[in-house]
Parts: structure tokens; C-alpha cells; sequence
């Protein structure tokens, strides 16, 4: 299987760039990466998006965030982001908490997920329903336990994961 459209048979040498280093971090050729090589606008604004994701920060751990990517991935049914965001999963969860995360099995069930991370979860799903679904009591709760910037840190991990599944679904790229 393979995606609408192939790639363009030359790229600009500034993308190309850009494609090596992403290869590099994913050791992976990353066909949608490719695809943005259409037009460069979108390649450069993509990769910028990209290269300013949140790693670890704060009580926003590592582990949160793969929690989050992945609970977006499964949320919006991408099997590509799927592949990419569980990629090393083992080290960070269970098998309970990833049957978690597929809403095989009930966030309050698994008792090594910590209320932050139920929330963040909960707030990944919420972020990636459509339509959106906030409401003022979960403001509430949001408020309660996250910073500011930990909102927006969560808000932009869902968002950006929210991003490439559509994207990378709307050009029929399979799976890696």
C-alpha cells in the first residue's frame, strides 16, 4: 500500500537536509516528510512544529508525554502516528496501562497511572474529539492540578499529534 501521491522525484537540497535528520532520529524514511517536499512552505513550518516538541519538562515527564502521543494516536485511529509515538513504549508503561490507553480497559483500573497522568490522558482524548469537548468543570480540574505552562505543554503535545494524524491520513500514507 502506498500513499496518494509519491514523492517528488527531486527535493530541494535544504529539505533534503531536513529529511536526513529526521531519518537520523527515527531511523526511518518518513514518507510523509517526503510528501511536504511538494511544497517546501508546509516541509519547513512541519519541521519547525516538530523540532519544538516538548521532551521532558518539569512534572510534565517524558513518560507523560508518550502517554499523551499515544493516547491521541489511538484516539484518531492513525496508524501511522501509532507506530511512531509507541516506538519504545515498553520502557516507560505496562501492558495494563498501554490496555489503558486503547479504552480497553478503565484509566481508574490501572493503579500505577497517577492522577496526572489520568488527567493528562483524559485531556489528550477530550483534545482530540471532534467535536471538542471542554467543559467548565474540567477547566476546573485542569486548572487545579496543571501550571500554565503544563496546560499548554499537553495542549500542544495533542495538537501536534492531532496535526501529523491528519495530515499523515489526508495524503494515505501506511503505516511505518
Amino acid at each position: 500500500m502506498s500513499a496518494f501521491i509519491a514523492p517528488p522525484r527531486r527535493i530541494p537540497l535544504f529539505l533534503r537536509i531536513g529529511l536526513r535528520i529526521a531519518r537520523r532520529r527515527t531511523h526511518t524514511e518518513l514518507l510523509p516528510a517526503q510528501l511536504l517536499a511538494w511544497y517546501p512552505r508546509a516541509a519547513i513550518g512541519s519541521g519547525v512544529l516538530e523540532a519544538l516538541v516538548a521532551h521532558d519538562d518539569g512534572r510534565v515527564t517524558e513518560r507523560t508525554l508518550k502517554l499523551v502521543r499515544m493516547t491521541v494516536s489511538f484516539a484518531v485511529g492513525c496508524s501511522f502516528c501509532v507506530g511512531m509515538n509507541s516506538a519504545g513504549w515498553e520502557k516507560l508503561m505496562s501492558a495494563d496501562e498501554l490496555d489503558a490507553l486503547q479504552g480497553h480497559t478503565p484509566l481508574e483500573s490501572v493503579a500505577t497511572l497517577s492522577a496526572l497522568e489520568r488527567l493528562a490522558i483524559e485531556y489528550a482524548r477530550r483534545a482530540s474529539e471532534t467535536p471538542l469537548a471542554f467543559t467548565a468543570e474540567f477547566g476546573v480540574r485542569l486548572v487545579e492540578v496543571f501550571t500554565e505552562r503544563e496546560i499548554v505543554i499537553l495542549a500542544t503535545t495533542a495538537a501536534q499529534v492531532n496535526y501529523w494524524s491528519r495530515l499523515v491520513q489526508a495524503l494515505g500514507c501506511p503505516p511505518e
